[in-house]
């Protein structure tokens, strides 16, 4: 089940994570934030080992497609 899901992008920080996956949520992908910063008191971890950006494996190409029309912008 591990297999299902990929990680799309990896962010620097918890809000560029989170407008991403506003993003990929308005285009019909669901997508998930996972990141290792001791529940949020150690925010600083977040530089560390990066905000990561999952998806579902068969939505991957979609998503891809979202996030690199508005950053082409």
């Amino acid at each position: 089940m591990a297999d299902d899901v990929v990680v799309l992008k990896t962010f620097s920080n918890e809000i560029e994570a989170g407008m991403a996956q506003q993003v990929l949520q308005e285009g019909g992908v669901n997508a998930f934030i996972f990141k290792d910063d001791a529940g949020g008191m150690e925010p600083h971890l977040q530089r560390t080992s990066g905000v990561r950006l999952l998806v579902n494996r068969v939505d991957g190409e979609r998503a891809h497609q979202l996030l690199e029309a508005i950053t082409s912008i």
